[in-house]
């Protein structure tokens, strides 16, 4: 099925099936109800932007509009070599192994992050809405959320919301290795 028929087939399904208009979801999503309805009709392709602004209104994540359900699985066993690795800036040194891709609809999503000496986030702070638990299997993370430095040593772990400004840089020599969970569902 192509793309954009799948995300209007999804989004018709959930509309009708939490009885709303066109107007109302429209109007909770700051998205015109004629965009809603060429989605609905699977007449164009949404930004990612539009996707998150449809998803908070159902409380779902990108995933549920454009993972086909035959492709999804409500069980996800995850092995070392296996999993599916991003590098997400060879600048950054940052190697990432989803935990949970191929999981349907997840509400949270998690990372097995390997960060490389000196492997920085950039100078720019980071935010986005929910909540983040990182936690640190080996070396050491130097992790500033809001103003505050934390040093993170293995078996360490810091929570905090993710609305606030965070940026992080591995202050090791070696490899930082950390298990990263982020809630709703969104990237690091």
């Amino acid at each position: 099925m192509q793309l954009k028929n799948l995300i209007g087939k999804k989004l018709k399904a959930i509309r009708l099936k939490n009885n709303l208009t066109i107007q109302v979801v429209s109007e909770r999503a700051h998205v015109s109800a004629n965009m809603i309805s060429r989605i609905e009709r699977g007449l164009t392709t949404p930004s990612v932007e539009i996707l998150l602004r449809l998803g908070s209104v159902f409380e779902k994540s990108i995933n549920y509009f454009v993972e086909e359900v035959e492709n999804t699985h409500e069980i996800v066993h995850s092995r070392p070599g296996e999993r599916s690795c991003t590098v997400f800036d060879d600048n950054q040194n940052l190697r990432t192994e989803s935990f949970t891709a191929g999981l349907r609809d997840p509400q949270f999503t998690s990372f097995y992050c390997v960060i490389k000496p000196h492997g920085t986030s950039g100078d720019a702070d980071m935010f986005h809405p929910g909540d983040e638990l990182l936690y640190v299997l080996k070396g050491r993370l130097e992790m500033t959320v809001a103003g505050e430095t934390f040093l993170i040593e293995e078996g360490e772990s810091l929570s905090f919301k993710s609305h606030l400004p965070h940026r992080w840089t591995n202050v090791s020599e070696t490899e930082t290795h950390v298990m990263w969970v982020l809630s709703p569902f969104t990237t690091l």
